[in-house]
């Protein structure tokens, strides 16, 4: 499939990489005809999703399964006014309806808009009016149901709102509509055929500062996840992919269907009410998965359980991205699995842009290198690009000769912050890092969260992975607090691992911990043990509610 897309598929160095990949993307892609139709005329059989939840229930999916399920939806979708352009919202966890309904909206020409289990009715309303969401298809959950009832009585945007997994009284029911649809679905044409540069899909960011923004991507989007899938990732064909992600996060379209289908992956959800990771373990164990990828903040908790006592030997590639992952980390599962996790970094905006490809050997505490679709430069505070050492701000130049794909095309409805972001030659993406002499990139953090301390600069990455080494610590967060003399200083929340508990001494502990493992100034003044860390729904620590926490005491 990814031949029809790419000049050249196998590579023999990161150099060869970087020089020979070459991606063209037809004007008329669209990845519901072009990817899964395809592979389903090319084997109705071929396996495309194995699908399971707490309950013991469990699904099997081909890609001629998913073709004509996505066909009558797309049929149902367009049976309630739904047309190209419209804006349709799905909350709806990992269930698999969700790859029914993306595939749907995709051939329909719709925008889809994922969302994730956790909005509130003002966060409903917020979306549906910015966004212009015409129809919402949501899980039966009575969080979800209830949110979306009280938001409906509030804005008059939301026509149409439909519930799968279960009736409620308001609701349209999934399954009713799409029975009696056909399973063909023609491919439209003229007007209604959707162009490469159409818009697809629109995510909403997290939020860690300020309201979310409308990342749009347009119908190139599935084809510039190649890369992640295939170099990154490492998916097989015939073979089980696991990315760890709710629906409504732009990992999962990272890891859950674009560059895997593409690839001809099996996707494997797990379609988990509460992550336990007991229950993860047990399931990449059962299913003999050959390629995982998750967040750190899921490895930092299943090692706290007994790894070494599950067969994990099936998997030949482990992953992760959403956050830089600490070298203690790293190398503790590599200990008990015999292979190392290879790291990628890359936003909502994008698909990979940094990370460990094949080609060379991943470095503890190293993001990587970059995919080759990007133009990547680290800036300086005085505008010019750095030197090895130096840390700078990255950047994505190049961008006068033509956004590449996977690439977003700007935030919804909002031509100035669309023009300050990607309407010159560079995009800044606010992370700072630097890169050594062969190349590798290390991520220091975002530009708000360096501290800045008697004259240092400190960035909180490198504390966090420090302190990750002490048993005591599951997981921290490092910021800068106020201080009258120092300006600022070194800050660490911290979860503490069962069996340990907060005390004058284990704080002591840990700040001499630090002062051994890193440069001494770095150490944390002031320690604070939490139960459980503030984070974005995308699983992200939000550093800046710490911040702006001890803003406010200060």
């Amino acid at each position: 499939m990814i031949e029809k897309y790419l000049e050249k598929t196998e590579f023999s160095s990161y150099e060869d990489f970087m020089e020979n990949y070459k991606v063209s993307v037809p004007d008329s892609f669209n990845f519901g005809f072009d990817v899964v139709d395809a592979w389903a005329a090319e084997d109705s059989s071929m396996p495309a999703l194995v699908w399971c939840d707490d309950s013991g229930s469990e699904r099997s999916f081909t890609f001629g399964d998913i073709s004509s399920l996505s066909n009558r939806a797309a049929n149902m979708f367009s049976s309630l006014g739904v047309k190209k352009g419209d804006v349709v919202m799905l909350i709806l966890r990992r269930r698999w309806e969700f790859w029914v309904c993306a595939v749907a909206l995709h051939k329909l020409g719709a925008i889809e808009v994922p969302a994730t289990l956790q909005l509130t009715k003002k966060d409903i309303v917020y979306r549906a009016e910015s966004a212009h969401i015409s129809t919402i298809v949501c899980v039966n959950d009575d969080f979800v149901l209830s949110q979306v009832e009280a938001a409906r009585k509030e804005t008059d945007a939301i026509k149409n709102a439909v519930v799968v997994g279960g009736t409620r009284q308001g609701f349209l029911y999934f399954d009713d509509l799409i029975a009696d649809q056909s399973d063909s679905f023609p491919r439209p044409t003229g007007e209604n055929a959707t162009k490469s540069t159409d818009t697809m899909l629109v995510y909403f960011t997290s939020g860690t500062t300020g309201m979310p923004k409308m990342v749009m991507h347009d119908y190139r989007y599935p084809v510039g996840q190649i890369v992640t899938a295939k170099y990154w990732q490492m998916v097989q064909k015939g073979k089980l992919h696991m990315s760890v992600s709710d629906s409504g996060w732009a990992k999962f379209g990272w890891g859950k269907i674009y560059g895997q289908w593409m690839c001809g992956a099996v996707i494997f959800a797990y379609d988990m009410l509460k992550f336990k990771p007991l229950e993860l373990l047990k399931r990449i164990e059962k299913y003999r998965l050959t390629t995982f990828c998750a967040p750190p903040t899921i490895y930092r908790f299943m090692l706290q359980e007994d790894v070494a006592s599950f067969d994990l030997s099936s998997v030949q590639r482990w992953c992760t991205a959403g956050e830089p992952i600490n070298p203690e980390v790293m190398r503790r599962w590599e200990e008990l699995t015999g292979r190392c996790i290879a790291e990628g970094f890359g936003q909502s905006e994008s698909t990979v842009m940094i990370a460990n490809f094949p080609w060379f050997e991943p470095r503890y505490g190293s993001t990587g290198k970059p995919a080759p679709l990007y133009n990547i430069q680290l800036i300086g505070p005085d505008g010019d690009y750095c030197e090895d050492g130096d840390e700078g701000e990255i950047a994505v130049t190049g961008l006068k000769n033509g956004s590449p794909p996977g690439l977003f095309r700007g935030y919804m409805y909002d031509e100035e912050r669309t023009r300050e972001a990607v309407g010159g030659d560079c995009y800044n993406l606010r992370d700072v890092a630097w890169r050594d002499s062969e190349g590798y990139y290390w991520f220091v953090g975002r530009h708000d969260d360096v501290i800045k301390c008697s004259g240092y600069r400190i960035g909180p990455f490198e504390v966090e992975s420090a302190l990750l080494e002490h048993p005591s610590v599951v997981e921290c967060a490092v910021t800068g607090a106020p201080d009258p003399v120092r300006g600022q200083v070194v800050k660490a929340t911290v979860v503490l691992a069962a069996g340990w508990k907060p005390s004058d001494e284990l704080i002591k502990e840990l700040q001499n911990h630090v002062k051994k493992v890193t440069a001494p100034y770095k150490y944390p003044r002031i320690v604070q043990f939490v139960d459980e860390l503030p984070k974005t729904v995308g699983g992200k620590i939000k550093r800046a509610e710490i911040r702006n926490s001890d803003l406010e005491k200060a």
